[in-house]
């Protein structure tokens, strides 16, 4: 008799424990003397530490999620930070209370109920928000259904692909499991399917935006068991307007720039040379900051990176040409002295060697004149082949000779025009970036 006497104190000091020692204490809309008979009720022979339904068959939990923002998307850490509404709901009969209203009751009552043990299996980190009280929701309804509500910031992984970075497309996932409770115990599903996200729609993010998303029911396997899963899954489209015109178009830019040099003259060595060089290390640095902002170690090539490169060698390339011009046109100055110093080499060895040919055939003054000498075969002879043994050796033929030898050779290395190497690359180095280019964007953005 006692027992049962003192049974309704124990409760009452409970709850007055848990409300506060303030009588005029407002919980929502009831204040403590309405509320308190309720809760004496419902509380009476609860156990939170047992599960409804136990024994029973397992309990379904219904979800649905309000979006509330998503701070920031990091491609470092490849995770994504987003703030959250999560409600849940299930049926606890021994909640069931006559009426068909509602009871509001503070957050600060959860250590009195059984709640389910959901969390984010990808979270690396969370918190709960407490300003001004923690931000916990609960509604009990008349046939014992029972609303939890919760408002969490969490930092989620996100398995991105950057190969076709920053024309990329990534694919998120939300999800919610149980910690303890297999698929015997509970069961999870969405309160009203796709509809029970709210706010990706209106979602306005600095970088992406949100294409599409759906809902989906899935099961977790380990080793301990079976486990009910619901995951949302979010696709972000990359807006690539704005690497296009902090990273693209002054790469382009650069390009055009090293064509400058083509129309300079050759002989203009200091303004060619600090184009050239300018522009190398300019995109070398404006590829430096285009990975400021991406992981510093992966193993995939990004299409930024793709085009960086490309320009790079445009780049690059413009130089090369310049220093090959130059190159051939010393070389061609060289060549033309070469040539001038072989051709008054020749003549003056033409000159010198028909001087004693003339005097040698004159030796001795003129005969009496009488009627003219046949040639006989022997004197002619004797004047062509010199002296007794010697072959014949035509003047000059072995300078000739070397000098042919040596353009032949030459040819091969040699650009007749080297100002021709300019023409050419004014036309050549435009049409090559423009196809590069056509190439690039069909395959980023069509594949």
């Amino acid at each position: 008799m006692t027992i049962q006497l003192l049974r309704p104190v124990t409760l009452y000091l409970t709850f007055t424990w848990c409300a506060g020692t303030f009588p005029n204490h407002h919980w929502g809309e009831w204040n403590g003397s309405q509320l308190q008979p309720t809760i004496q009720k419902l509380m009476k022979g609860y156990n939170r530490y047992l599960r409804p339904n136990f024994n029973e068959g397992p309990v379904e939990i219904g979800m649905s999620l309000d979006i509330a923002s998503i701070d920031a998307i990091s491609e470092i850490n490849m995770d994504y930070t987003a703030t959250i509404f999560l409600r849940q709901r299930w049926r606890d009969s021994r909640l069931v209370f006559p009426g068909n209203e509602s009871v509001s009751v503070d957050g600060r009552l959860v250590s009195l109920l059984w709640i389910p043990d959901t969390f984010i299996p990808d979270s690396k980190r969370s918190f709960l928000h407490d300003v001004t009280v923690e931000n916990r929701l609960i509604r009990i309804f008349s046939n014992g259904t029972v609303l939890y509500a919760l408002r969490i910031t969490a930092t989620i992984a996100c398995n991105m692909d950057l190969t076709k970075y920053p024309m990329d497309r990534q694919v998120c996932t939300l999800q919610l499991e149980s910690w303890g409770y297999n698929l015997q115990d509970v069961v999870f599903y969405w309160t009203r399917g796709n509809d029970s996200v709210k706010g990706l729609d209106t979602l306005r993010l600095a970088q992406y935006s949100v294409e599409s998303y759906y809902t989906s029911v899935s099961r977790a396997v380990y080793e301990t068991g079976q486990y009910p899963k619901l995951v949302l899954h979010f696709a972000l489209r990359r807006n690539v307007l704005f690497f296009i015109l902090e990273t693209y178009v002054p790469s382009v830019l650069l390009v055009v720039l090293s064509w400058v040099s083509f129309w300079i003259s050759q002989s203009s060595v200091p303004a060619r040379t600090c184009i050239g060089v300018t522009t190398v290390l300019t995109m070398t640095t404006l590829m430096m900051g285009a990975r400021t902002s991406l992981p510093n170690a992966n193993c995939f090539i990004k299409a930024i990176d793709v085009y960086l490169g490309i320009c790079f060698t445009f780049i690059f390339g413009a130089l090369l040409e310049y220093a090959c011009a130059h190159f051939y046109t010393m070389q061609h100055h060289t060549l033309e002295d070469l040539h001038r110093d072989l051709l008054r080499e020749l003549s003056e060895s033409n000159g010198n060697g028909s001087v004693p040919a003339v005097s040698a055939a004159r030796p001795n003054p003129p005969a009496e004149p009488g009627p003219p000498e046949e040639p006989t075969a022997n004197s002619t002879a004797e004047n062509h082949v010199g002296p007794k043994g010697a072959a014949p050796e035509p003047q000059g033929c072995g300078l000739s000779s070397v000098k042919d030898a040596s353009r032949r050779a030459a040819s091969v290395f040699i650009v007749e025009n080297p100002h021709n190497i300019d023409r050419h690359a004014r036309t050549v180095f435009p049409t090559a970036f423009l196809f590069v280019n056509i190439l690039y964007w069909a395959y980023y953005l069509l594949l």
